[in-house]
């Protein structure tokens, strides 16, 4: 199981989720430009980390290859793990993502634009307060706060390269599992990930109805059976492959 985090988070945002799948073996990492891979820089475009989250993949398959491998990613996270799929079917046997971002398609935030002028920092900020609270925000050490603010660059550069479509979502052809929150998601997220789920080949839909979109955060046990849900229709694929 490889975990692929969303925007302005990092790998270790999964601790909780993975705590409830010790009996699978789970694999995070901090995507470029973000935390321990913030030194690497921003890839130019989605692709890039789809490129690097294939990299992962193939080094699994290298080390086992008769493992059965499933990606599950949070936002953003969810885009690069469908991406991955799409790329490289032959590594990924399921796939899932919660809440992936559609802005292309007309799903995003009412009224949000973007200021390519802004300070990354102070966007940074913003975003984190608008997706966990003002209060989340303050609780934060002041050298957490600015490690968040240090990855802004990275969630800009981010937010420009989904101005347009980064791949053909519905050329996936592994299993699929699509999450969404209920009234604490935005409605951007939820009308988005519906209307995927009605144009992939093999889609499955779940609703997590107290979640909003930090759901690996606060519904770590939710999450977890979404993932347990992938792997097993990723397991039932190489099974019936023989």
């Amino acid at each position: 199981m490889v975990l692929v985090h969303g925007s302005l988070d990092r790998g270790d945002s999964f601790r909780r989720v993975v705590r409830r799948l010790d009996d699978l073996t789970s694999i995070t990492y901090d995507r470029r430009g973000y935390q321990r891979s913030r030194s690497a820089g921003p890839p130019a475009d989605v692709g890039g980390h789809v490129g690097d989250l294939v990299g992962v993949l193939e080094a699994v398959g290298a080390e086992d290859p008769a493992a059965s491998v499933a990606v599950v990613g949070h936002s953003l996270g969810g885009l690069i793990a469908l991406g991955a799929a799409v790329e490289r079917p032959d590594l990924v046997a399921a796939v899932g993502a919660y809440e992936p971002p559609l802005p292309w398609l007309g799903f995003r935030r009412s009224g949000r634009g973007r200021d390519d002028a802004a300070d990354p920092g102070l966007e940074a900020e913003r975003f984190f307060r608008r997706m966990m609270g003002d209060r989340a925000w303050e609780r934060l050490p002041e050298r957490e706060r600015a490690s968040r603010r240090d990855d802004g660059p990275a969630m800009m550069a981010e937010f420009r390269a989904l101005d347009e479509a980064p791949f053909d979502l519905t050329a996936l052809a592994a299993p699929a599992v699509l999450g969404h929150g209920g009234e604490e998601s935005a409605r951007h997220h939820v009308e988005g990930t519906r209307w995927l789920s009605q144009r992939l080949r093999d889609a499955t839909l779940v609703e997590m109805p107290s979640a909003g979109h930090g759901a690996h955060l606060s519904h770590p046990t939710q999450f977890a059976q979404l993932v347990r849900e992938v792997m097993r229709r990723g397991t039932k694929r190489r099974e019936a492959a023989g």
